[in-house]
């Protein structure tokens, strides 16, 4: 169980520290939010482990809890606010996959066995990127953009404070299901059997599905935090 246990570990801080950035800087903290979760969740997919007795990828957690950051942005900013965040992001992934793949092209320092040993390790995290990258890119826009226009549908419909949960979860738990979908196809076709690639789509989403689910009482929070409007760092 210990996968498991680390899994509910970093799902508690994600949301921590995304509330600790809004308490700290404001909206500029959950848009810096953005960038952070694109990247790290780009790394940390390469890796496969066995979660819950399921095959997934690592990441899951990261990057769905941008979702909970778009979620507050627009419900606390508006939609703008929100599609500004998810360019920055889109932005954040293209620089840093052409920055780490040229970084790939230089020649370690002969002799040194460190040197040598880190860019062998460089390689094999970011020489697929480029993939990654394209399916992350493609699944990102596409759900990150439902999402925000989902919220926004739900708000109108269900636009008092007691409604928060239902159009948080309304729109995020479809735009993660588009986001699975296009995201495995697109990284994974080719590279996995279809049994497995099935199953990581299967434990993408319900994982992700759950994520969005916990996230719950933080957007709440996000909304006392806001009301309040005593942010540390102005």
């Amino acid at each position: 169980m210990q996968n498991e246990l680390l899994w509910l570990v970093m799902l508690l801080a994600n949301f921590l520290l995304i509330i600790a950035a809004f308490k700290l800087f404001g909206k500029w903290g959950l848009i810096m939010w953005i960038p952070i979760s694109v990247i790290v969740a780009n790394i940390q997919v390469v890796q496969t482990i066995e979660l819950f007795g399921l095959v997934a990828t690592l990441g899951n957690i990261v990057y769905a809890s941008s979702f909970l950051v778009t979620d507050i942005l627009s419900e606390n900013y508006g939609k703008e606010d929100a599609k500004k965040a998810v360019w920055i992001g889109f932005f954040s992934l293209i620089a840093m996959t052409l920055l780490m793949n040229m970084a790939l092209y230089f020649s370690p320092l002969a002799g040194d066995e460190f040197a040598l040993n880190t860019h062998e390790s460089l390689t094999s995290i970011f020489k697929l990127m480029p993939r990654i990258a394209v399916a992350s890119l493609a699944a990102y826009l596409v759900s990150q953009q439902h999402d925000i226009w989902a919220f926004h549908f739900w708000k109108k419909r269900f636009p008092t404070s007691g409604q928060l949960w239902l159009r948080n979860n309304l729109s995020t738990m479809i735009s993660q299901l588009l986001d699975s979908v296009v995201f495995t196809f697109v990284a994974f076709w080719g590279v996995f059997e279809w049994p497995v690639l099935w199953e990581i789509l299967v434990t993408t989403y319900v994982l992700k599905w759950a994520v969005a689910a916990a996230d719950t009482p933080f957007v709440y929070w996000s909304r006392i935090i806001h009301k309040k409007g005593n942010f540390i760092l102005k």
